[in-house]
């Protein structure tokens, strides 16, 4: 992810996700947005946009995990965990939680994500969603209506539903301080292990627990051969019983040289 500050200057995560709801959606001021209407517009085409093309949100987030920038010395991972329980107090009967070991979110992609096609990478050929830091983040609405985001100190979420202060929905954050908290997620995640820097959490739909499931039980391991920074991909799914757990898919490459080997092999299998 971009490490550029944004603009926040020396604001704390929640002061500058305060300063977007005050600067951008007029959210607590007396005076009414200039932009209201247009921005609706925008947020309505989005959605128009979204539930009519075929967007794949597994991979959508599985290529901004690719794209995000990574610790030196970590081997960049990414963890889907699928639980049978609401840990978000919305009422979802089942929800998935992705980790991931980047740098975290910076200013900068806060600020992107609180934009209707607005994206934080340069000099990339349009991909559609693929790649788009802000555009890509939204497909998860196809599945959630109110995604959660921990990363770098920030605690916000989102809502598919219009904002009652400013009539705006999918690009508003708001902040939380619980429901889910850092116990949650440590108990998802293995409460021995130091969480990774970055938690998303979807409170799936009902109507789109099954596909999901499926989508997640059909992922395919040689997937990863084809990404060049994340080094392991791991698919679980936790029952009712917080001790059932299912590894769905595993599978991680240990070293450069032992990932090119494969990867080469997977395109000659291919030709």
């Amino acid at each position: 992810m971009s490490t550029s500050n944004g603009g926040s200057g020396e604001l704390s995560p929640r002061e500058h996700v305060e300063k977007i709801r005050r600067d951008r959606f007029f959210i607590g001021r007396e005076e009414k947005n200039p932009l209201a209407e247009d921005m609706h517009q925008a947020v309505n085409y989005l959605s128009e946009d979204l539930y009519s093309k075929d967007v794949h949100f597994l991979m959508e987030l599985i290529q901004n995990a690719e794209d995000n920038e990574y610790p030196s010395g970590v081997a960049p991972s990414l963890e889907f965990v699928l639980i049978s329980k609401d840990i978000t107090a919305t009422g979802a009967t089942s929800t998935l939680v992705i980790f991931n070991n980047e740098k975290g979110f910076s200013p900068a992609n806060i600020e992107s994500i609180c934009r209707v096609g607005k994206s934080t990478k340069k000099g990339q050929r349009y991909r559609g969603y693929i790649g788009e830091k802000g555009i890509g983040f939204k497909s998860v609405f196809l599945v959630s209506s109110q995604p959660h985001i921990f990363s770098n100190g920030y605690q916000i979420k989102f809502s598919e539903e219009p904002s009652p202060e400013c009539e705006i929905g999918y690009i508003v954050p708001e902040w939380f301080n619980e429901h889910p908290n850092i116990s949650d997620l440590k108990e998802i995640y293995g409460s021995t292990n130091a969480l990774p820097s970055t938690t998303i959490i979807l409170p799936l739909k009902a109507a789109k627990v099954s596909a999901v499931r499926k989508h997640l039980s059909s992922m395919h391991p040689e997937l990863l051969l084809f990404l060049s920074k994340i080094r392991k991909l791991s698919i679980k799914e936790i029952g009712d019983n917080s001790t059932e757990e299912t590894a769905l898919t595993e599978v991680s490459i240990s070293s450069n040289k032992d990932f090119q080997t494969r990867k080469n092999a997977d395109a000659d299998d291919k030709l």
